[in-house]
């Protein structure tokens, strides 16, 4: 794989496939393995300071994929570049520097904290593992809880978990995250559990965030509205399928890919006056998933070829990126 300049950040052909039927009994039985195609040769990039939000259904392979590029679950096949490195047999100490210079942010608030630690012991344990002197770390936990604006900071500082607010615990995530100064975050689902009064607080706080500190995001949402408002660009998918890559504007207001289509125009305030497609069935199973193009059994615009062969992801409108037979020659 060729590092491209300018992304901190690249997948070429990642798959991730989980056994359901792997054990001791099944190996008995001589039962064949059975697997979940969770992320199945998904290709991207991103750059450095950028948001790139993965939106689709839940279930299509989104969290899966923020994993795999963290090394929190190790891919069945493909390649990951980290800063024109590949990251895939990282161990000891460069494996300890990644994680260094990489952090998350979960969904849920509410289980990603430990409740039996203060405040101060949450967002002090990356400095403890790292090794950074307690004076110094006393200093970036009061420097960094006033900018995730948890002031004042004695108010808040020796509490736990239970005594703040699904906002407020967001924000000690979000300072957990950046204390090591990482230069890369994924940020799956942050607001999806908050109160809706307080999301734009949070999103906000992201958005300042990575100009502040030039960082580069994952941005892992179902929300399209959420993804349009703090993303640059943004990747669809599908079943373990990136369907349509492009600037986020550009995919909100006109989408090539049939998916991208029904996806955004299930959002009422975002859909515009084209005509709505006319998507059947339901999502297909991940363990046998279709043949040729993943959404075919499900398009309204299929084709022979689309069941027959596998949509290649190219290049359509300088960097506006589309896997379908269909779309790919006649963009819009």
């Amino acid at each position: 794989m060729t590092k491209i300049d300018g992304y901190l950040i690249e997948t070429q052909n990642l798959r991730k496939y989980f056994a359901i039927n792997k054990g001791i009994l099944s190996s008995l039985l001589g039962e064949k393995e059975i697997y979940v195609h969770a992320v199945d040769g998904v290709s991207f990039g991103i750059k450095k300071g950028e948001s790139f939000g993965l939106v689709g259904e839940s279930g299509c392979g989104k969290t899966t994929t923020g994993r795999l590029l963290l090394l929190l679950e190790n891919p069945t096949s493909g390649e990951i570049l980290f800063d024109g490195s590949d990251i895939n047999n990282l161990d000891g100490n460069e494996l300890k520097e990644f994680r260094r210079r990489t952090q998350i942010i979960f969904q849920d608030p509410y289980s990603s904290l430990d409740p039996r630690k203060t405040i101060y012991d949450i967002i002090a344990e990356p400095m403890n593992i790292h090794g950074i002197p307690t004076s110094e770390a006393e200093k970036r936990i009061t420097a960094m809880m006033e900018i995730v604006e948890l002031t004042p900071v004695e108010t808040f500082l020796y509490n736990y978990p239970h005594e703040l607010s699904g906002g407020q615990r967001q924000r000690v995530a979000v300072a957990r995250a950046l204390i090591l100064n990482p230069e890369f975050i994924v940020a799956d689902e942050p607001v999806s559990m908050i109160d809706v009064s307080m999301r734009i607080g949070i999103l906000n706080l992201l958005k300042d965030l990575r100009e502040r500190f030039n960082i580069s995001f994952l941005f892992i949402t179902h929300d399209l509205a959420v993804a349009r408002y703090v993303c640059d660009r943004i990747a669809v998918m599908y079943l373990g399928k990136i369907v349509e890559i492009g600037r986020t504007e550009e995919i909100i207001k006109a989408p090539i890919h049939p998916y991208s289509a029904a996806l955004i125009s299930s959002v009422p305030r975002l859909y515009s006056d084209n005509p709505k497609p006319q998507i059947k069935g339901e999502v297909p199973t991940a363990i046998e998933p279709p043949s040729g193009c993943r959404f075919h059994p499900r398009c309204p615009y299929a084709e022979e070829i689309c069941g027959r062969e596998e949509p290649q992801l190219v290049d359509v409108e300088g960097g506006r990126m589309v896997a379908c037979h269909l779309k790919a020659s006649a963009p819009g």
